[in-house]
């Protein structure tokens, strides 16, 4: 019996991407929060009733990001006697949280946009236009931020910032063309066409998170293709107990129990080894655990008939 492990990632590369990626996180909590109290005050002195819904919407968006920012550092522990993986499932965890406290928030800005359709109040439009500019601008540098960021999270949080984005550029439309024509009904429609669009991408990414908690073999790659290579490898006569499963969305984890012929000497167990070695490299396998059973031997993991 015999245990193979592979780390697929330089863990110098690894440390510092994941480093820069919990500053990016962080620099945008702040920013959030800071202009979520902006948008409290400016919402105030123009009576505009969308963008205090945004300050709501934003302050949701400021809990998600620092749940993030948490969980992203948390992901970031290497592994303990109680986790012994590490912590990297930790930043799964953060990004569905992030995606239902976005579909929650995505619900709320339909309940209050949809009956402003039936009663609108027209606001102060030059005050809304100076806002929805500045609003624009932070919400877009806190997505530079996030630029070329890897991993659920980071995208869930790119989703957010996108929501703002453009519900800042609806505002700043709206606003432009209120100072011209009196329908502040349209304020309204565009919130919920960006909402109802937003929603599409929060489905898209719980469909992308929820096979991972289910530890659902990534799409990217084939647990056949896998195994028959190792099939194909001198000396292995057989495959069984083969699981390929993603850790957190990028790392990929590999188990099997291999059957070896039971005249390998040391010099072909070795190589039979460094196969394996090479396989799980060139599949990008982050970690693998190969064990190697002799013909007739028991497979511990074969139910045990009573006598």
């Amino acid at each position: 019996m015999s245990e193979h492990d592979h780390n697929h990632e330089h863990e110098h590369g690894h440390a510092g991407h994941h480093h820069h990626a919990v500053g990016s996180i962080k620099s945008a909590f702040f920013l959030n929060l800071g202009f979520t109290i902006f948008e409290v005050v400016g919402g105030v002195l123009t009576n505009s009733t969308a963008i205090l819904a945004d300050a709501v919407h934003d302050f949701g968006d400021s809990i998600a990001l620092g749940q993030a920012w948490y969980f992203e550092k948390l992901s970031g522990r290497t592994g303990d006697k109680r986790y012994s993986y590490g912590y990297q499932r930790f930043s799964i965890f953060g990004a569905l949280v992030s995606a239902l406290l976005l579909l929650v928030s995505s619900f709320v800005v339909l309940v209050e946009a949809v009956p402003r359709l039936i009663h609108p109040e027209l606001p102060d439009a030059r005050g809304m236009a100076a806002i929805a500019l500045v609003g624009v601008a932070v919400n877009s540098l806190a997505m530079l931020r996030l630029k070329g960021q890897k991993g659920m999270n980071a995208r869930v949080i790119a989703l957010h910032l996108l929501e703002d984005v453009l519900g800042w550029l609806a505002v700043l439309l709206v606003s432009v063309v209120l100072l011209f024509v009196n329908l502040p009904m349209l304020d309204p429609l565009l919130a919920i066409v960006i909402t109802l669009y937003i929603l599409t991408g929060v489905v898209k990414n719980l469909r992308a998170l929820v096979p991972v908690f289910l530890q659902a073999v990534p799409s990217e790659l084939s647990l056949d293709k896998v195994v028959s290579e190792i099939r194909q490898t001198e000396h292995v006569s057989g495959v069984h107990h083969a699981h390929l499963w993603s850790l957190d969305g990028e790392r990929t984890v590999f188990t099997a129990h291999l059957e070896i012929d039971c005249d390998v000497n040391l010099a072909e167990y070795a190589s039979i080894k460094e196969e394996i070695r090479k396989l799980v490299a060139r599949h990008g396998i982050y970690h693998s655990t190969v064990e190697l059973e002799y013909p007739g031997e028991v497979c511990r993991n074969e139910p045990h008939k009573g006598g």
